[in-house]
């Protein structure tokens, strides 16, 4: 053999054993709105994953194996939703933590149940997204059809007379949340004075307002996000609407905070309980605080996500989707959102949500 066979077959061997180190390693995604008006959340979602997969990582991986990140940007957009998820397959992601948006989650998990993939929201909450019959589909929060009676039950029992508007931004989120909330206010014997749909990212809600002025409306339910509950708040109270915002858990990002001002005082939002407060997730809360982040809302969701994933794969024994979708379903996990579990549609074993309020920009448990 002479001396460049010698150094092909060298160089060959070189490539195939980087082939093989680059194939043995165990890619992963986390998709959500890294861009656009809801970014506040995708950054959750991916300071999330980060630091999960890095701390797995510093442990020796999953099955001997470390496991490296990919990150879609959907936007909140369906279409780009589909586009992030196909995206995943030809990077040969076995797991995605997201989508943020339910509009998002739902036509990415028919990909992600087509191509063989595991799919754990931390933060959509229709219930349409676990009820479509997909074995791989999961989620770690809660859902609306268990948000929208607890803000019911809030409202009967906390403002009794008060005239209530049900306002929705339109999304599968927000149109969702609305008509749960609406349902077990109906349900309670109380009817809502004002029932209005608005379009997500307007920046001009003066003639809603005047609307609620002209109904009397005292306290204003809102099936949407962040951005339009601060700018809807703040404009009311700058023509003289003295009422009150009452929504769910998409109000859970200081950016709120931000755009409301001190008009955002006395905003009331509901959430699961704080996963911040949690014994179980002392040390990665620390390590988000020492790196200058607040690991708020979502971004412990996600972390428990890729967690129970990651536990399940080990349980199985390997990354296939369906070992792995029955490995889910059998156990309990222990991550820093506490022992969770996954019942048989792929609900999380959550505690339900608890009413917060927004006081001096920050957020925290409603005292009465």
């Amino acid at each position: 053999m002479n001396k460049f066979q010698t150094g092909l077959l060298a160089a060959t061997a070189a490539f195939a054993m980087g082939v093989g180190s680059a194939q043995a390693d165990i890619t992963v995604g986390v998709a959500g709105p890294m861009t656009g008006q809801y970014a506040s959340f995708g950054e959750q979602l991916a300071k999330g994953a980060e630091q999960a997969v890095k701390d797995i990582n510093a442990k020796g991986g999953v099955l001997g194996e470390k496991l490296v990140l990919k990150k879609g940007d959907d936007a909140c957009d369906p279409k780009q939703a589909v586009a992030v998820a196909n995206q995943f397959v030809n990077d040969k992601v076995v797991f995605v933590a997201g989508h943020f948006c339910s509009g998002s989650s739902i036509p990415a998990s028919a990909v992600y149940n087509e191509e063989g993939i595991v799919q754990i929201s931390p933060a959509s909450t229709n219930p349409k997204l676990t009820e479509q019959g997909f074995e791989n589909v999961f989620r770690t929060c809660g859902r609306d059809d268990q948000q929208g009676p607890t803000a019911g039950d809030f409202l009967k029992a906390h403002f009794p007379g008060q005239k209530i508007a049900i306002i929705h931004d339109k999304t599968a989120y927000g149109k969702g949340l609305a008509d749960e909330t609406k349902s077990a206010l109906n349900k309670a014997g109380v009817q809502e004075a004002l029932y209005e749909a608005i379009t997500a990212g307007e920046k001009d809600y003066s003639a809603l307002v005047t609307k609620l002025k002209n109904e009397g409306i005292k306290i204003i339910y809102l099936g949407g996000y962040h951005t339009e509950a601060g700018l809807i708040i703040r404009q009311a109270k700058e023509q003289g609407l003295d009422a009150r915002i009452v929504s769910g858990d998409a109000l859970v990002s200081s950016e709120f905070a931000s755009i409301a001002g001190p008009a955002g005082d006395g905003t009331l939002f509901t959430f699961s309980p704080d996963p911040r407060k949690n014994p179980e997730a002392a040390a990665v809360v620390k390590s988000f605080t020492d790196a200058g982040y607040n690991a708020e809302g979502y971004t412990l969701y996600t972390y428990g996500a890729v967690q129970a994933w990651a536990q399940a794969v080990e349980k199985a024994k390997s990354t296939d989707v369906d070992k792995v979708a029955k490995a889910l379903k059998s156990g309990q996990f222990s991550t820093v959102l506490g022992p969770i579990g996954f019942d048989a549609q792929g609900d999380v074993s959550a505690p339900g949500y608890v009413m917060y309020e927004w006081k001096g920009g920050n957020y925290d448990y409603f005292k009465n």
